[in-house]
């Protein structure tokens, strides 16, 4: 296994990172504890949750991936082999979220009540990296969109305020780090600027998606990333799958994401996608090497990633997605990357 600094920080998370959001919905709490288990064995020391987990989101499966993490710990002893990485819901039409049955935001009430949820439900005292899940303001990163489109938000809850929030819950000693997710250029530098005026916590940090049909962040977030040490703990690896190869060809795998949610991941079927997709099929094929390694590889390997983030609902695909750490992509394989990137650019921003 690899070891990447989180942000400016003394803490070393392993450059694969166990995403757990499948937990709950398609995989059972025996399943969760195996692959536990598995990744902490080959070295893998950082999960990654978020309050909403399982998915996709809906009242009777919020809370039991992170209860099958908690328990986990109450099991195996082992809190202090995880850093582990939380997440909190940006605003949302999701009143079930939230007792009172307010919509979803990010101020201090909100804030204070979902670490103290989460806390329970992960029978910790502490959350290692505790991340805004989606900004308050309206944003692009489930669009579809790469452009900007601004919108006016009245109720929005100012990045100083949320920032204010979480400070907070460092210094309480609830969290120890934070960071963003599904943000943008613009609102990495209102955190960093917020936290050197007001003397706040700063963030370490950014979850967004980032993969071969993807590769959006590289445009202005990785300058930031590099120079702030903001590094990028990239989602969807593998497109939901479909960068693995086993939707090619209109396969329908049984039991599969797509199989079961269909219509809940449009992200990555794009006029463009399956066409780009069979390129890196090919490729992979012309080197040797399983897609779904080499596409984590990719990411693992750039200088602006801190931790790639994996997902499975089968031993098979842990093993398969951790063993790309073992991959080896040499500089003619990139080239080639890249001359793909260049006829299908961003498919799936």
């Amino acid at each position: 296994m690899n070891f990447n600094k989180l942000g400016n920080t003394d803490l070393k998370v392993s450059s694969i990172c166990l995403g757990t959001m499948t937990w709950g919905e398609q995989n059972s709490q025996k399943e969760a504890f195996q692959q536990m288990d598995y990744a902490l064995e080959q070295g893998v020391n950082f999960f990654d949750t978020a309050e909403l987990y399982a998915v996709p989101m809906k009242p009777g499966t919020r809370g039991k991936t992170n209860q099958f993490i908690g328990d986990w710990f109450l099991q195996s002893k082992k809190r202090d082999k995880i850093i582990l990485a939380d997440k909190v819901v940006g605003a949302s039409q999701m009143s079930w979220m939230r007792l009172n049955g307010e919509k979803t935001c990010l101020n201090k009430k909100q804030i204070n009540f979902a670490i103290d949820r989460s806390l329970k439900d992960l029978k910790t005292d502490y959350i290692d990296l505790y991340q805004v899940h989606w900004p308050d303001r309206p944003v692009g990163a489930f669009s579809g969109k790469l452009e900007y489109e601004h919108k006016n938000s009245d109720n929005t809850i100012s990045i100083e305020e949320t920032l204010d929030a979480l400070n907070n819950l460092v210094k309480n000693g609830k969290v120890r780090n934070i960071g963003i997710s599904n943000e943008t250029a613009w609102g990495v530098n209102q955190y960093l600027k917020f936290s050197e005026k007001k003397k706040l916590a700063r963030i370490v940090s950014i979850q967004n998606a980032y993969n071969f049909l993807n590769r959006g962040f590289e445009v202005d977030l990785s300058e930031i990333a590099i120079r702030e040490k903001v590094g990028l703990l990239a989602y969807s690896p593998l497109a939901s799958g479909y960068l693995s190869g086993k939707y090619r060809n209109g396969a329908m795998p049984k039991k599969s994401r797509m199989d079961l949610f269909y219509n809940y991941w449009p992200r990555y079927r794009t006029i463009n996608s399956e066409k780009a997709i069979e390129e890196y099929w090919n490729l992979a094929k012309e080197f040797n090497l399983n897609l779904a390694q080499m596409s984590i590889k990719f990411c693992e390997i750039q200088p602006f990633v801190t931790s790639v983030i994996i997902g499975a609902t089968t031993m098979e695909q842990l093993k398969t997605n951790i063993d790309s750490v073992k991959t080896n992509l040499n500089k003619e394989l990139i080239k080639k990357i890249g001359e793909i990137q260049k006829r299908y650019p961003n498919p799936c921003p």
